[in-house]
């Protein structure tokens, strides 16, 4: 944790600070749990300003920042920054509304509120790169995300709703001691499976429809994320072709994926393959996204990203097709970067699974 909090101080000037207050960033640099709170970094130490709720249990937790009681947060924090010789304070430009932004503007005398987004990107780069511990508690999480698969596989059956099995998916996974979901989970089947990001609804399961499953586990405030396509009784041609396509732009991918390559080549040797099988715009969202803390983290592999992988950089690889009102084909792995390709922490079966 100390380390992190390095990393916001390398960016600091003399005379500047820098105030976090999203949750997500908040665990990274204190690896605590609260639903408020502030981390104030200055060149002179880090400060975690948590209320009576948690300030017990901080205080026995936290040793990269000094636990401070909030009582008046704006106050405090002047006092602080006062204290150290700063009067530049940097915020989280991407997660600090207009109103809060204000609101410390108001509240703040004689302290210049920047705008600039370094802190930002420093955050950003420092969580990009997973250390050993976060890809332990990934791995642990993945772990449970595959057993929950071949656990569900049992309990899928013609008659019972996406709903149903998405329910049973999410008990079990908590069973297991997965600290909550990594998001909500996708269960969708038939004709719903062509919707990308469906909601399980109470729509019954039926002979010849393809189930999407993307779900994932969560373990000491990190999280996993997996994609399956199975299919119930029986496939029709078109059903196996597409399944095909998915299956072997998925491996064009992973073949891609090394420190130094770029996030845009690697969606496009999913996605030309996909094209040249006659698919084209039936694979509308990006190749994947880090995980970490959040399920969305920096970066990502899309048309548009410039970003170069690089070693222990983490990454789903999902490519997709989906027919409107047909079906939809999904599958995804989720990899840590190495310096010659990849470690894959999806250990659950890719070919087509008929139940």
């Amino acid at each position: 944790m100390n380390e992190r909090v390095e990393k916001i101080l390398a960016v600091l000037a003399d005379g500047e600070a820098a105030l976090i207050e999203s949750g997500a960033n908040r665990f990274y640099l204190t690896g605590f749990s609260s639903s408020a709170g502030y981390v104030l970094v200055t060149r002179k130490g880090a400060y975690f300003i948590v209320d009576f709720r948690y300030e017990e249990k901080a205080r026995a937790c936290v040793t990269s920042a000094k636990v401070i009681l909030m009582e008046n947060p704006c106050v405090q924090i002047a006092e602080r920054m006062q204290a150290d010789g700063a009067s530049v304070l940097y915020v989280e430009t991407e997660s600090t509304s207009l109103s809060a932004f204000a609101r410390l503007k108001k509240n703040l005398p004689g302290v210049i509120l920047a705008n600039d987004d370094k802190i930002d990107r420093a955050l950003a780069k420092a969580r990009a790169v997973k250390s050993a511990e976060e890809l332990e508690c990934i791995r642990e999480a993945q772990r449970m995300t595959d057993e929950t698969f071949a656990y569900i596989l049992d309990r899928i059956a013609v008659g019972r709703t996406e709903r149903e099995v998405m329910l049973d998916m999410e008990f079990f996974m908590r069973r297991m001691g997965s600290e909550g979901v990594a998001f909500d989970f996708i269960v969708v089947s038939g004709a719903n499976s062509s919707l990308p990001h469906g909601v399980p609804t109470d729509k019954r399961i039926k002979r010849g429809d393809f189930i999407t499953m993307d779900f994932g586990a969560v373990y000491k405030g990190y999280r996993s994320d997996m994609t399956r396509t199975v299919a119930v009784s029986e496939v029709s041609e078109e059903q196996r072709r597409v399944y095909d396509t998915v299956l072997a732009a998925q491996a064009a991918s992973l073949a891609a994926i090394r420190a130094g390559a770029k996030c845009r080549d690697v969606d496009a040797a999913a996605r030309d393959l996909i094209n040249e099988a006659g698919y084209t715009g039936c694979f509308g969202h990006g190749l994947g996204h880090s995980v970490g803390i959040d399920i969305h983290e920096s970066p990502a592999c899309s048309p548009r990203s410039e970003t170069t992988l690089k070693s222990h950089m983490l990454m789903t690889v999902e490519p997709g097709v989906y027919l409107e009102g047909k079906f939809g084909v999904r599958i995804e792995d989720l990899v840590v970067v190495t310096e010659n390709g990849y470690e894959n922490l999806t250990k659950s079966e890719k070919k087509l699974i008929l139940l």
